[in-house]
């Protein structure tokens, strides 16, 4: 499964180098008031996906924050009474109480 990953990755990144090599064209981006700029139409494929991924991310944090807030004040309070508490000299410490595991990632 893994040597699949990676040969979609390869497909993905020779497909979108080849594409990169096909739009060197310079482009002339006209904006407000009669300003122009010109610069490669790559650059400014590349520009607008950097200003989208930031967009979704700074759109995606309120909801992040309010989840993770969410999860602290679920969590349990044993074990911060636990940890505060320390064993005599000579006694081993208590086992670390177990954590839910997480399922592996496809590594997509």
């Amino acid at each position: 499964m893994r040597a699949l990953v990676w040969l979609f990755r390869a497909f993905l990144f020779f497909v979108l180098f080849a594409f990169a090599l096909n739009n060197q064209h310079e482009v002339a981006l006209k904006w407000f008031f009669g300003y122009e700029s010109r610069a490669p139409m790559v650059f400014v494929v590349l520009a607008a996906f950097a200003l989208g991924c930031v967009a979704g991310a700074l759109a995606m944090l309120p909801s992040w924050w309010r989840h993770r807030r969410a999860a602290r004040s679920h969590r349990p309070a044993a074990s911060a009474s636990a940890t505060s508490e320390t064993p005599a000299r000579g006694e081993a410490a208590p086992p670390p109480s177990p954590e839910p595991m997480m399922p592996p990632r496809d590594g997509l």
